[in-house]
């Protein structure tokens, strides 16, 4: 069943989704696509290997590791998102490789171990408990797999909190005013989430939920100042970790 941040996130990605990859990219100062890029770099699969990517948006990640040769189901629970996805996997001729399913993180409709490897993207602040999400994601990643995800993260030194505070308060809403309604929504949205978020969640905190949800070796980085960080870990193995 939705909850009411489903329904939020629903209606706030439907507003943002045909301006969503260049306001991304704009937004975040042209880093959005390398942070990107440094979570697929992370995915440890072989060629023809079946990856879920959750949370897909318009498939940028899905894109991304269809690429690579591996086999992607791009999750999401917007349609207005999933079409904008459909559009460029036609375009880039990824249509054999890339499979879009309607759906939600929180309650998956595969079998479990179904997925060699799981990716998701600003996930984690759109559903109600975190930690079931993450350990609903570990469910379908089969023994040995990776599992990895990017976030928005709140700086830690004290100059970079300062101005990256001042961004999401002033300028980030200012932006996206320009851009549309919406993005003026969003832009105003974002920046007392994310701190949010980061109050409730700290890096330590996320890392144990991981660790509770059957991963181990679970790595982060931090990257653009602070501003988004990178997951991963690799599913316990009961026969090969004992």
């Amino acid at each position: 069943m939705a909850t009411d941040r489903n329904r939020f996130a629903s209606r706030l990605f439907a507003g943002i989704a045909p301006e969503y990859e260049w306001m991304g990219a704009l937004l975040s100062f042209g880093q959005d696509p390398s942070w990107r890029r440094y979570l697929v770099s992370r995915v440890n699969a072989i060629p023809g290997s079946w990856v879920l990517d959750a949370a897909t948006g318009t498939g940028l990640v899905a894109r991304a590791l269809a690429v690579r040769n591996l086999r992607v189901v791009g999750l999401d629970q917007s349609e207005p998102m999933l079409r904008r996805a459909a559009q460029a996997v036609r375009r880039e001729g990824l249509g054999a490789q890339v499979h879009l399913v309607l759906g939600r993180a929180e309650s998956l409709p595969f079998p479990d171990e179904t997925f060699d490897a799981v990716t998701f993207t600003y996930l984690l602040r759109y559903v109600e408990d975190p930690a079931a999400t993450l350990a609903e994601l570990a469910r379908v990643l089969r023994p040995g797999g990776t599992m990895a995800s990017l976030e928005f993260h709140v700086p830690d030194a004290r100059w970079a909190r300062a101005g990256w505070y001042v961004y999401t308060r002033m300028v980030m809403p200012a932006v996206g005013r320009l851009a549309s309604p919406a993005w003026g929504r969003t832009g105003r949205f974002l920046g007392p989430d994310i701190s949010r978020f980061s109050q409730r969640y700290p890096l330590p905190v996320q890392v144990r939920m991981w660790q509770q949800a059957g991963l181990r070796r679970v790595r982060t980085r931090v990257l653009g100042l602070g501003a988004a960080v990178v997951t991963w870990a690799i599913k316990r193995n009961p026969l090969a970790d004992e």
